[in-house]
């Protein structure tokens, strides 16, 4: 028998106690990329809702979002935007300011990596507090992408960042949830 997407997702992915700081239980995404059944697994599920629409872009968050993101839009065949730190890209950019649990931060992707109107997905490896993703939409907003939804392999519900996703209009696809953080 087949084991289900959850037992598969749960069996790739490490916990790792207290990182990056005390009380924390980081979700790390390397060992399901390490292997290739639940990769192409998480992928297929993440691909499946969009299958036969017609997507334009795929937009990752650095640096898990890359990853993912790169392997959904080429089975969309749509374009793929990085969305990067303030600093790393090398062409003209836009750029938006979010707030971090210690302060302040900046993300930002090219100005011309989205035309108006052209329908994106949003991707990244987990969804927690939802302040890097509202700050992904935001700015994609700002350059007039429509945004269809934001995919996660992972969702930590007790950090409300679906809700916050959600509150902006932006229907949200997880594929695991995991109580506690």
């Amino acid at each position: 028998m087949k084991p289900s997407l959850e037992d598969t997702l749960l069996a790739s992915i490490r916990t790792i106690p207290d990182y990056p700081k005390p009380g924390i239980l980081f979700r790390d995404i390397t060992t399901l990329l390490g292997n290739a059944r639940a990769f192409r697994r998480a992928i297929d599920e993440l691909v499946h809702p969009y299958a036969g629409q017609k997507i334009d872009k795929i937009a990752g968050i650095e640096a898990r979002g890359f990853i993912l993101g790169g392997a959904v839009a080429h089975q969309l065949s749509a374009g793929f935007v990085p969305i990067r730190k303030k600093g790393k890209l090398p062409y003209e950019t836009v750029r938006v300011a979010y707030s971090l649990e210690y302060g302040l931060d900046e993300m930002e992707m090219h100005k011309d990596g989205v035309a108006p109107g052209e329908k994106v997905i949003l991707v990244d490896d987990l969804i927690a507090t939802g302040g890097t993703a509202e700050a992904a939409v935001k700015l994609l907003r700002q350059i007039g992408a429509d945004i269809l939804a934001a995919c996660f392999v992972i969702d930590l519900p007790d950090l409300g960042g679906r809700a916050k996703l959600e509150a902006l209009g932006v229907p949200v696809r997880t594929l695991i949830g995991f109580e506690g953080h």
